[in-house]
């Protein structure tokens, strides 16, 4: 009735009654917090619980705050835990000519690297090809042999030539004071021309030869220090000899018998 006194049973049901209505409220927020699109636990926080983020300022004064801090876009921000301990550091935000630089400074350190890793290849692919001095002078002379062989066979047809040329000039003789056969002056023209193509040849192939011995003494120089014991990759850049003329490995190519350009 009322006026009356609440029995202590009746109000045991009501603060039953009020926990149970209570508990149903808060399993609705959630539910309504699970089905919004984009917000996140960690949205749905306090903004203490995120962190605290401080720098200090150009100025040398300490700030702090609770999100990233735009005073200190261009200065390093800690990342504070509730109890002051550092969750992250973020790194000062680059201009454009700054994150330019700092790109062209690593792309120069990876060039580096990657030079000093080429090398120590390098170094340890010559010692297992050269275990010792014996094996890099064979292959020294194998190298040189290729060369040798056209060289000679360079030689051989130059003295050739001059036996061709010989009746032909003994010919010629008979015209002295008088113009030339055409087929006599071509003949000639023709032998003076495969002479100079052999000529070049022999220089071009002298050259090649002088460049397998440079490449050759480099090595010789360098593998003795790794077998001493000089670390792989230590050493800096095997002079690279420069390579010779394609017609160094073989005779020139000799006139067909057309009169050579003059």
């Amino acid at each position: 009735m009322i006026g009356q006194p609440m029995t202590p049973c009746a109000g045991w049901h009501n603060a039953r009654a009020g926990l149970v209505l209570a508990t149903m409220a808060a399993k609705v927020a959630l539910a309504t917090l699970a089905l919004m699109p984009g917000l996140t636990w960690a949205q749905s926080a306090p903004a203490a619980a995120a962190g605290i983020y401080t720098c200090v300022a150009a100025d040398g004064r300490r700030l702090t705050a609770d999100r990233p801090i735009a005073e200190c876009h261009a200065r390093e921000q800690r990342l504070l835990n509730r109890d002051g301990s550092v969750r992250a550091v973020h790194p000062p935000t680059l201009t454009t000519e700054e994150r330019t630089e700092t790109e062209a400074r690593e792309r120069a350190a990876a060039s580096e690297r990657a030079a000093r890793a080429d090398a120590v290849r390098r170094d340890r692919n010559l010692m297992a090809r050269y275990p010792d001095e014996a094996a890099h002078q064979r292959a020294r002379l194998a190298a040189a042999d290729t060369v040798r062989l056209a060289i000679r066979a360079t030689d051989s047809r130059l003295r050739d030539l001059a036996v061709e040329r010989k009746p032909l000039a003994n010919e010629a003789e008979f015209y002295t004071g008088k113009q030339l056969p055409g087929k006599l002056r071509g003949q000639l023209d023709a032998n003076d021309a495969a002479v100079e193509a052999q000529r070049m040849s022999a220089l071009n192939q002298q050259a090649e030869l002088d460049r397998i011995n440079r490449l050759y003494d480099a090595e010789l120089v360098r593998l003795r220090r790794l077998w001493a014991g000089a670390p792989a990759g230590s050493l800096g850049a095997l002079p690279v000899a420069q390579a010779a003329p394609r017609a160094a490995i073989k005779p020139a190519a000799e006139s067909t018998g057309r009169p050579a350009p003059r």
